[in-house]
């Protein structure tokens, strides 16, 4: 997928920063070729919810936000998360305190 289309399925309007902080958060996350296109699907999904899938702005990588509206529509939106990451093999890091995981890439095994 094109930069500039993966940028405007996330909802950005694409520009030369974004294309380069993409360019450096697909560099950034290991295995990003085999589960690019589980990402898109995991935002789709998490939509519903009121929830996303985002560039991270501090580091480079993807972020996912749960900002659902109610405790039942945030605990759905965790449960994606976790069936996401169990499913496709995809390392995920849970902020302490926040709505927030940071995606790290495909787990390998050694």
């Amino acid at each position: 997928m094109q930069r500039e289309a993966m940028l405007t399925q996330l909802g950005y309007a694409p520009n030369e920063a974004l294309v380069k902080q993409l360019g450096k958060i697909e560099k950034n996350t290991s295995g990003y070729e085999k589960i690019q296109k589980h990402i898109m699907d995991l935002h789709d999904h998490l939509k519903v919810d009121g929830s996303f899938v985002a560039l991270s702005n501090s580091k480079d990588c993807f972020k996912i936000k749960i900002e659902a509206s109610s405790k039942e529509l945030a605990q759905e939106a965790h449960e994606k998360v976790q069936h996401f990451s169990d499913k496709f093999k995809v390392s995920v890091n849970k902020l302490k305190n926040k709505e927030t995981y940071y995606i790290i890439g495909f787990i390998t095994k050694d």
